[in-house]
């Protein structure tokens, strides 16, 4: 298997892409990674560079078409499932669901509230909204936020909108925010690193799937 880590990952949200190694190596998964690894154009297409993209997806796809792609980040996904052809794809939350009842990942519960907030890509895009759901429960007790599954409120970070209306995406971040904070968690869970990357704030804990798994997840207990 190849895991594709995806730019945001692999360049400022590095812990995502070390969590999602460490959880591959503890399920036994032989992956492995492209040390030249490029991007797969998601940005240039949601921005309106489609010749450009489509160049991309062209140099990519002769060095993935062969693979079985594992990708923690839901743009990512979502690109290289719907705007390549022929790509066998999964989102990391999909395989650790998977991999959780298959035994192969063995949770540990614990006595912790925390909510989740569906991205664009994964959720209302490409409808996966129970896989991430089930991952936190096998982990902790899940407290839906107001606006959830195809009701989510989009973080404001994708579509170019951080990079060209960095106000607007401040602003949609803090009604998400603010929905997190009703619920009365200290923890918000995204399987998206854009969308962590928005959201972030002085106020709780936001937190990448793979990552909430690492910390909460009782999985190196007893190593």
């Amino acid at each position: 298997m190849l895991y594709f880590r995806g730019c945001t990952a692999r360049e400022k949200q590095t812990g995502i892409a070390r969590a999602t190694e460490e959880l591959l190596t503890l399920a036994g998964i032989d992956y492995h990674i492209l040390e030249d690894e490029k991007c797969c154009g998601s940005v240039l297409l949601r921005t309106g560079f489609e010749k450009e993209a489509q160049k991309q997806i062209e140099k990519n796809t002769d060095l993935l078409k062969s693979e079985k792609i594992i990708t923690s980040c839901a743009g990512c996904y979502k690109t290289l499932k719907e705007d390549y052809k022929g790509l066998n794809v999964i989102h990391i939350s999909q395989l650790l669901d998977e991999l959780i009842r298959d035994n192969r990942l063995n949770p540990v519960k614990q006595d912790l509230n925390v909510t989740y907030h569906d991205s664009c890509h994964l959720a209302r895009h490409c409808n996966v909204f129970d896989e991430p759901r089930k991952v936190i429960e096998s982990a902790a007790n899940l407290v839906e936020m107001e606006n959830n599954h195809q009701e989510s409120l989009c973080c404001g970070a994708g579509g170019g909108v951080k990079s060209a209306y960095p106000s607007i995406a401040s602003q949609m971040a803090k009604s998400r925010i603010s929905q997190a904070r009703a619920t009365g968690c200290k923890t918000l869970v995204t399987a998206c690193p854009f969308c962590r990357l928005n959201l972030e704030n002085d106020e709780f804990e936001v937190i990448d799937l793979t990552e909430f798994l690492i910390k909460y997840g009782g999985l190196n207990e007893g190593k």
